[in-house]
């Protein structure tokens, strides 16, 4: 691999055609888009100054779509997508998150034994049961912290904080801070000292 290929320092046209790249973002590493498939038009969206840092990984199904707001950081998130996630302006996503609008397998144990079936390497694909995904909507000014799992169905609110770790189920209102698992309202004297 070549090394600037791990530095931003790349031809971000050479991704997919249907990637959309604001000015002045900073992409560091290639890979990120390596197991990105959608064949949606656009199927990434990156607005204005978008940072998206070492680690982060964009794994979008062919019907996916990912739309990052403008001056947003994504410093390892990794974005599982079949559907849709928006995340607005100035998000900051710390290292480990995994934002997924979907559980990319059936929860019925019947539906669940014919997708593995479907996904071995003697399967076929065409028989895998549908995924069942709900859109994802982090808005602006989140925060969201290091290793937070935001689940399908989501909105996180204006403001809102995620604390390090938290398994986000169920929306969080505009400014609320929220940590554990299941996420749960702190005050924020709270949720900085934790």
């Amino acid at each position: 691999m070549d090394e600037s290929e791990l530095t931003g320092d790349w031809d971000y046209r050479t991704l997919p055609q249907n990637v959309v790249v604001g000015i002045g973002c900073f992409l560091e590493r290639k890979d990120s888009f390596k197991r990105f498939r959608s064949t949606r038009q656009p199927g990434l969206i990156l607005g204005d100054r978008v940072k998206v840092y070492t680690w982060s990984a964009f794994s979008v199904e062919p019907t996916g779509r990912v739309v990052i707001g403008n001056d947003s950081t994504l410093v390892g998130a990794v974005f599982m997508c079949a559907g849709d996630i928006t995340i607005g302006e100035r998000v900051i996503v710390s290292y480990n998150v995994t934002i997924a609008d979907c559980d990319f397998h059936p929860r019925d144990p019947d539906e669940r034994i014919r997708d593995a079936i479907a996904n071995a390497p003697e399967g076929d694909r065409s028989h895998r049961p549908p995924l069942v995904s709900r859109p994802v909507v982090i808005e602006d000014d989140a925060w969201i912290g290091i290793g937070a799992i935001i689940l399908k169905g989501v909105t996180i609110g204006r403001g809102a904080r995620i604390g390090a770790g938290a398994v986000v189920t169920g929306d969080v209102p505009a400014g609320m801070w929220v940590a554990g698992n299941p996420a749960r309202p702190v005050e924020r004297e709270t949720w900085l000292d934790g």
